[in-house]
């Protein structure tokens, strides 16, 4: 079967889209998604083409966005385009250039999806990438070393909400042969040739030097990636019987009852597919573990929530400033923080002179410059004491 019937039958396969669906190709002018183009405009999909010019390689940068602006005509498709100066709000953001730019591209691809309705064109439904066979390999591969667990092993999916892959099937070797058989021009990104990325390694180094040995690596890892998705399946339907078994919400927080969860067979898994949701990572699994049999107060967090041992639970919160029971978590103070804890109404400032002239036991000073956030305000017990 030649790449076009194949994806034909991809599509309808997954039921990624339909032909009166309008979507959106995300085009760098590379093979991938020239190839990509080709095939929506052989298959009589109706489709517009975005560009992201990142700014990052010179005059390439300028050249791919006129390369695909030119494909646009070819095609006489919509076309969308836009600049981001990637390398400065990476400095900004302080994130990887190559995750900033993926925040980027995909922040304005949503945008152009949403204001894509008109009175005279349809909605655009989906966004399209290029990604293929290899590139999920790397992925898998990538994730492996980086420790994401089983669901990263699944690789990239053909579908995940308005995000389509239709090429997931084909192997690089299988686009280039299509290009060449079917004189489709493209572009050529030089700085794929350099090991600056960590794809990059993967893809020019690792993968490569592990084919001398095992020639047939690459059909392996596809039926591999396969068989993780099934398994996946499998697994995900006893987490989730797990997890819906042992976590509360009250309404705020997400609550474990340490005993129940301490009796589990493969804790440390449990403890990963639990915790993750909330962005902490595979390195702190140990870490929560160890909560179980710390002291009420102890917590760990990740840098949108925070789990805290509190009386026979585990509480997971989000960090910002919520109260616990008699606990309140203080990730900041930036002016005036005020709340209940108990019957104590307390409040946090930071420059107020006004204080400094108060003479009153019910007011403490603090140097900020020591202090270590978050903070763990707990409400006063028997037995506690406080020299101002």
């Amino acid at each position: 079967m030649n790449l076009l019937d194949s994806f034909k039958n991809y599509i309808s396969k997954h039921q990624l889209f339909t032909k009166d669906d309008v979507v959106l190709v995300a085009t760098s002018g590379g093979a991938d998604s020239a190839v990509l183009c080709a095939l929506c405009h052989a298959s009589h999909f109706k489709f517009a083409i975005a560009h992201c010019n990142f700014l990052l390689r010179g005059h390439e940068s300028d050249r791919d966005a006129a390369f695909v602006e030119q494909l646009s005509k070819k095609y006489n498709v919509p076309f969308f385009t836009t600049t981001f100066n990637t390398a400065l709000l990476s400095k900004q953001q302080k994130t990887g250039v190559e995750e900033t730019a993926r925040n980027l591209r995909y922040a304005w691809f949503n945008k152009i999806l949403d204001e894509s309705a008109t009175d005279n064109e349809p909605k655009i439904k989906y966004v399209l990438t290029a990604h293929h066979a290899n590139d999920n390999i790397e992925t898998v591969t990538f994730n492996f070393f980086r420790g994401t667990g089983i669901q990263g092993l699944r690789g990239m999916q053909p579908k995940q909400n308005k995000i389509v892959r239709p090429l997931l099937f084909a192997t690089r070797k299988n686009i280039l042969d299509y290009a060449a058989d079917n004189k489709i021009d493209f572009v050529t990104d030089s700085s794929n040739n350099e090991n600056t990325y960590s794809r990059n390694f993967l893809r020019n180094e690792l993968l490569p030097g592990v084919q001398k040995i095992f020639s047939e690596v690459e059909n392996n890892m596809i039926h591999n990636i396969e068989k993780f998705n099934e398994v996946y399946t499998i697994y995900n339907d006893e987490i989730n019987k797990i997890i819906k078994s042992l976590v509360v919400f009250d309404g705020t927080n997400f609550k474990i009852p340490i005993l129940k969860l301490a009796r589990l067979k493969n804790l440390n898994t449990i403890v990963f597919e639990i915790i993750s949701e909330y962005n902490f990572t595979a390195a702190q699994v140990i870490e929560c573990v160890k909560l179980l049999k710390s002291d009420t107060g102890k917590f760990i967090k990740s840098n949108t929530h925070i789990i805290l041992n509190n009386r026979g639970w585990l509480i997971i919160s989000k960090l910002a400033a919520a109260a616990i029971d008699n606990f309140f978590i203080l990730e900041k103070i930036d002016t005036t923080v005020s709340f209940q804890l108990g019957n104590l109404s307390i409040h946090c400032v930071t420059n107020e002179s006004k204080y400094l002239q108060v003479a009153n036991n019910n007011i403490a000073f603090l140097n900020a410059d020591l202090l270590q956030y978050p903070i763990l305000l707990r409400k006063p017990g028997i037995g506690d004491y406080f020299y101002p």
